[in-house]
């Protein structure tokens, strides 16, 4: 054992050494941990990847690399996790290209997806990358157990790059495969898969029928190792998704218990990507119920542990809606600015699934702040965006918005009311009262203005009456004190 005074003299005194010797001594130190620490191995997988790594023994190099990898995963050490897997991957080219070889690869590809997704993000290339190779080797391999992988993480990348129509193909050829193989913890993800995908593109009673069988699916106990494959927990994933499609089908409480169930779930599992996800959805959702002082303390919960452990897409979400809650409590320039630094630093990891209400976000503190032509060309940019993707999880209320806008800016009424008929069309068709009440509201208020009273009574009065829950909402309580005026 030696000791150094500086790491440059170590390296220089490394540097010395034949290169068939530093070879010999790596693999002869190996060796020797491999005797010594036989009874606790696990815990020096990281020293031995270094010395079998740098020894001639490449298999056994490739092997401690991928469980020392592995082990980083379970204790949340993703860039640690990410270094030792492409180090795996990258000794693994200098053994000859059998079909062994290529099986390796496949296994370290897709170990490596999930902790690259979490330090990059759902969207970014590299990502893309991993998991475009795995589904070449699972096919060319033959339809290995490792498919089902490598379409949930290529499904992962297509969905929050809003390339909605391959991220539904991708759930739907999943579902299809676990139905084939009998595979319950297949069936699981799938569902998953298809729940997110729907809500995105607004059918929200299908989405919420697949999430449903998902969490029926789901045990704690036995599926939460397939984070460490996955990427997040399932059981926690289908809570916070669910929260997304109950909200807008007209059930504000149940929402809000959804949320509350992924919070405790990802707390009971102490998995901190799962603990960002989750306070990441409540604070969307209390933005949806309008609750600026709640939406803040959630989002900047998602950004403190984000910062932490490094998850760009929580963090930069979580940025976006602290904004929205600072320019909804009055803070109209830091919220703006909050807004548009996390959109700029969301986009750059490459996502674009949620954009479209995070430019309404943007639009809406626009119009707080009076920079109503600002707000406008914000709002249609994100129909634009709607359009181009087919994400139209938002799309009733981007129409509501545009017509607040309209008469903030110019008094048209004419324009206004075209958009709020849009608004309840869009959400009729979608089922989605919450985003139809808000819609009718603002049409009544309007019609009430223009002294149609009665028409707008029988507007908003039956789209009230559906409810029967979420009283103490913002929506609500306001349609609710219309509906007073008007019957006066």
């Amino acid at each position: 054992e030696y000791l150094f005074k500086h790491a440059l003299t170590q390296d220089v005194a490394y540097g010395t050494v034949l290169q068939e010797q530093r070879k010999a001594v790596h693999e002869r130190t190996g060796q020797a941990l491999e005797a010594v620490y036989a009874a606790t191995l696990p815990e020096h997988y990281s020293d031995l990847a270094h010395h079998y790594r740098r020894s001639g023994n490449t298999e056994k190099g490739v092997a401690y690399l991928h469980l020392a990898g592995q082990q980083a995963v379970e204790r949340s050490a993703n860039v640690e996790a990410v270094r030792h897997l492409t180090d795996a991957l990258d000794l693994l080219q200098t053994l000859p290209d059998v079909p062994e070889r290529r099986q390796r690869e496949l296994t370290l590809q897709v170990a490596l997806g999930a902790p690259l997704t979490t330090t990059k993000g759902f969207a970014a290339l590299d990502v893309g990358t991993v998991y475009l190779r795995a589904r070449e080797l699972s096919e060319e391999l033959g339809d290995t157990p490792e498919l089902f992988q490598a379409l949930w993480g290529l499904f992962l990348f297509y969905i929050s790059r809003a390339e909605h129509k391959t991220g539904r193909e991708l759930g739907e050829h999943m579902l299809r495969l676990a139905h084939s193989r009998q595979d319950s913890e297949g069936l699981l993800v799938a569902h998953q898969a298809l729940g997110n995908s729907l809500t995105f593109l607004g059918e929200f009673a299908a989405a919420r029928t697949h999430l449903e069988h998902g969490s029926a699916l789901y045990d704690a106990e036995q599926h939460h190792a397939l984070t460490f494959s996955y990427g997040a927990d399932p059981g926690v994933d289908c809570l916070c998704l669910m929260t997304m499609s109950l909200w807008p089908l007209g059930y504000p409480d149940q929402a809000r218990q959804s949320s509350h169930k992924a919070l405790t779930l990802a707390h009971d599992l102490s998995y901190p990507f799962n603990q960002a996800e989750a306070q990441a959805f409540a604070a969307w959702l209390h933005q949806c119920r309008r609750e600026g002082h709640a939406a803040q303390e959630r989002a900047e919960a998602a950004i403190a542990l984000s910062t932490e452990q490094g998850f760009p897409f929580w963090l930069t979400e979580g940025m976006i809606l602290r904004g929205w809650a600072l320019a909804r409590q009055g803070h109209g320039a830091d919220g703006l600015r909050q807004i548009r630094e996390g959109l700029m630093a969301y986009e750059a990891t490459g996502a674009g699934i949620w954009r479209s209400q995070f430019l309404a976000v943007l639009a809406e503190a626009y119009g707080q702040d009076g920079q109503v032509e600002a707000a406008l060309r914000t709002m249609a940019e994100a129909l634009a965006f709607v359009e181009k993707t087919g994400e139209r999880y938002y799309e009733a209320e981007l129409y509501r918005l545009k017509g607040e806008l309209t008469l903030q800016q110019s008094q048209d009424a004419t324009e206004a009311e075209t958009c709020f008929h849009k608004a309840i069309e869009i959400a009729k068709y979608q089922e989605a009262k919450s985003w139809e009440l808000r819609a009718a509201t603002s049409l009544a208020r309007l019609w009430q203005q223009q002294g149609k009273i009665s028409e707008a009574r029988d507007l908003l009065a039956p789209v009230y009456n559906w409810f029967t829950e979420g009283f103490d909402t913002a929506d609500l309580k306001d349609a609710k004190a219309l509906l007073d005026e008007l019957a006066l």
